[in-house]
């Protein structure tokens, strides 16, 4: 795999994927800062980008939480995105890694939307947030299937921080490693087709995790029928 030569030098002792995602977090604080100080009402460059990501999010919390909680989550849904963008394009850039491509980066992001799920589920609903659990049919009579279907659904919602972080890892690793290989067989024709692959699969695979975040913080709060 390439060597993430710039950080990697500076930091040896610093894992890449901790060392380039604090890079990551360095960048949006700081763009974040520098704007804050100068936005305006005709936006242009990067306070454009930075407004577009907003409304984006925020559009994206609307049509899946529903706007009583959009404004609630929409800071947190555009901070997964930027952040995650951010660290998937790092891996497209010479001398760098995609904090994405590591399992232990893509984890720390899954498990605190899987607690936040659940504490907005039970802070919304309180006990009766088991009713989510439990399928459409709850009597006395079906206590069967009630069992059974909470098992199933405790399953479904324990895999999902694993299925969110692996998704996304995988997907940046494959990446990576079809850019290097690839990069070696035709070096001419990958800056042009295979980097602009690269670019997609890093925004589709943004997009996915916030949207599949998104998809669980509604399920999480809505009621249960």
């Amino acid at each position: 795999m390439e060597s993430p030569v710039f950080l990697h030098m500076l930091l040896p002792n610093i894992p890449p994927y901790v060392s380039y995602s604090w890079l990551a977090m360095i960048i949006l604080i700081g763009a974040s800062l520098a704007l804050r100080g100068k936005l305006s009402l005709v936006p242009s460059g990067l306070q454009n980008v930075m407004e577009t990501f907003a409304e984006f999010s925020l559009n994206l919390s609307n049509s899946t939480i529903g706007h009583h909680w959009a404004e609630k989550f929409y800071p947190l849904i555009g901070t997964l995105l930027m952040y995650i963008a951010l660290s998937n394009f790092m891996g497209l850039i010479p001398g760098f890694e995609s904090p994405t491509s590591n399992i232990n980066m893509t984890a720390s992001m899954a498990i605190p939307v899987f607690l936040a799920t659940h504490y907005y589920g039970i802070k919304v609903h309180g006990i009766k947030y088991l009713n989510h659990f439990l399928g459409p049919i709850r009597s006395i009579y079906a206590l069967p299937l009630m069992i059974l279907m909470f098992f199933i659904e405790l399953i479904g919602h324990i895999v999902r921080p694993i299925t969110l972080s692996v998704r996304l890892f995988g997907n940046m690793i494959a990446k990576h490693m079809i850019l290097i290989i690839l990069g070696i067989l035709a070096p001419a024709i990958v800056p042009v087709v295979i980097l602009g692959l690269g670019v997609l699969v890093s925004i589709i695979q943004a997009y996915v995790f916030i949207l599949l975040t998104c998809l669980y913080l509604a399920g999480a709060v809505e009621e249960a029928h």
